[in-house]
């Protein structure tokens, strides 16, 4: 049998992992509505809560939609789309891939046609994001219960490390995209195109936080991440073009 990225049976298995999961989750709304019931909740709020967290679904399932669009050239449709639909994270599965491809001596838009490699992909994307399923119910009790703690006792020094937590994170994925910059100084500019994108989208996100201040646009906040991600990526064509 043929190898291929988008071969059939890749997509049954992914269809059934994908069905088990959506079962669960109607599984357990059904038991949300019954407990609400039991509390005395009103129907009509239950709708609303079902209603507007199925809308507000729509905001980050765009930005993953996009992630699937981009590893696709690469690795099909079906493992993106199982990848960022279980447990998967944009911003940690576009990373993964593109190193296990550059390892493999692939370019990102090259479509894979040995099996060997295509498995290696998959498992860099998997055992990176499966580490943290793994520990979070044997360190996240006592980090977050540390953190509470410090923050009762000092409320600014409480704010400082999560702050710092955060941006810890944060930097992981800052030196990805300053890898390359070094280049420009031998005359190679195309390491200054990751810079550039990022600052669109930086620029574009900080615009639908103010706007999402100034004119009371709550719902911007919860679109401000597709946008910078789109129009980032957009900025991408013509910045490649003139950059690379």
């Amino acid at each position: 049998m043929e190898f291929s990225v988008n071969h059939p049976i890749l997509f049954v298995i992914v269809g059934i992992i994908i069905a088990v999961v959506l079962a669960q989750s109607f599984y357990f709304l059904r038991k949300a509505c019954r407990r609400a019931k039991e509390l005395g909740v009103s129907a009509e709020t239950v709708r609303k809560t079902i209603s507007s967290a199925a809308v507000f679904t729509v905001a980050p399932a765009v930005s993953i939609l996009v992630g699937v669009v981009v590893l696709s050239k690469s690795l099909g449709i079906a493992l993106p789309w199982l990848r960022l639909s279980v447990i998967g994270s944009i911003t940690y599965e576009n990373v993964a891939a593109q190193n296990a491809l550059t390892a493999a001596k692939l370019s990102a838009g090259e479509t894979i046609t040995d099996p060997s490699i295509f498995v290696t992909v998959l498992w860099v994307m998997t055992i990176g994001i499966a580490a943290g399923l793994i520990l979070v119910p044997f360190v996240t009790r006592k980090i977050q219960g540390g953190m509470m703690k410090l923050g009762l006792k000092d409320k600014k020094w409480g704010e400082i490390f999560n702050n710092a937590m955060f941006l810890g994170m944060i930097s992981a994925f800052l030196g990805y995209v300053f890898c390359d910059v070094g280049l420009a100084f031998k005359g190679d500019t195309s390491g200054l195109v990751p810079v550039c994108v990022m600052a669109v989208s930086a620029v574009v996100m900080a615009a639908c936080g103010l706007s999402a201040k100034k004119f009371k646009m709550r719902w911007l906040e919860d679109y401000a991440l597709p946008f910078s991600l789109i129009l980032g990526m957009a900025a991408a064509i013509p910045l490649t073009s003139w950059l690379a």
